[in-house]
């Protein structure tokens, strides 16, 4: 099982008219976690389709990449939660 989180890319240049190019080359770079047994083994840097590296899920930045995820996701599970404690 994989889990998608897209962040806004590091060093990003701001798009203007005078530098149509850079949008066309930063692509909204996206992580995927590679769960095995229910745990992160490795988190994959992506850009679109293309694999760009691996992140060691225990390192400083796989730390911050795995809460962002997590917070991000129990704040969306929470209303469903809450909606279906209301109607049981």
């Amino acid at each position: 099982m994989s889990e998608n989180v897209t962040a806004p890319t590091e060093g990003a240049t701001e798009t203007t008219s005078e530098n149509p190019v850079a949008e066309a080359v930063t692509e909204d770079i996206s992580y995927h976690a590679v769960e095995k047994d229910g745990v992160v083994t490795a988190i994959w840097e992506m850009q679109g389709r293309k694999h760009i590296r691996t992140i060691d899920p225990r390192s400083r930045q796989g730390q911050d990449i795995l809460r962002l995820y997590t917070t991000e996701h129990h704040d969306e599970a929470a209303p469903a939660e809450a909606s279906g404690a209301a109607s049981s």
